[in-house]
């Protein structure tokens, strides 16, 4: 009979980061951080998300998992419940998944997204839902990622009005200026800057 070992006391360990994040092991990815790699005629929307994972003492997270779920730039996302009548993006899930590095940083390439309806006929910000695993979690945090360019949208959006609006930064990604657009957005999972998190 086989010697019974204990298993790792981590709540999320290697097995759910070899599992989610096959890079690091030397294996492909299921899903990537690049949402546009495939996708005819996105170079006209391309935009990078640039940012870091920060614990409450400003400490970076480097073992975590970043994922992205968003609309398409027509404000539509590739799903079977989303009946609008607008384009679909053809290869262009709105999915991707980024491992954070040993300084708590992560990236992506993507889209930026349309508005997209919100309650009572209101239309809401470009946006992108923003999932957070890690060690110590044992349900993923969710969050959204509004874009700093976008003033006049983001005044209108229901979410961000519901929010304390000293907390309303938190959610908001600075433009930055490069080959393509790029948007910083940290995320602090605690502290007196924690970005602001939703019940799902």
């Amino acid at each position: 009979m086989a010697e019974r070992t204990a298993t790792p006391n981590q709540t999320i360990g290697p097995f759910f980061h070899y599992a989610l994040a096959g890079r690091s092991y030397g294996f492909p990815e299921l899903v990537t951080n690049d949402l546009t790699a495939g996708v005819n005629g996105a170079d006209e929307h391309k935009i990078r998300i640039v940012g870091r994972l920060l614990d409450g003492g400003g400490a970076p997270i480097d073992d975590a998992l970043i994922e992205l779920w968003q609309a398409n730039p027509a404000g539509r996302y590739a799903h079977p419940e989303d009946r609008q009548d607008k384009p679909l993006t053809v290869g262009f899930n709105g999915f991707g998944r980024c491992a954070t590095a040993e300084d708590g940083s992560f990236s992506f390439t993507t889209v930026k997204p349309g508005r997209v309806p919100g309650l009572g006929n209101t239309l809401q910000a470009p946006h992108i839902s923003v999932g957070v695993f890690a060690r110590g979690v044992l349900k993923r945090i969710v969050t959204r990622l509004y874009f700093g360019d976008e003033t006049a949208a983001n005044a209108e959006d229901p979410v961000l009005e519901s929010i304390d609006e000293a907390r309303r930064p938190t959610l908001i990604a600075a433009r930055e200026e490069g080959e393509m657009p790029v948007y910083r957005f940290d995320i602090n999972v605690q502290g007196d800057r924690e970005t602001v998190f939703f019940d799902v």
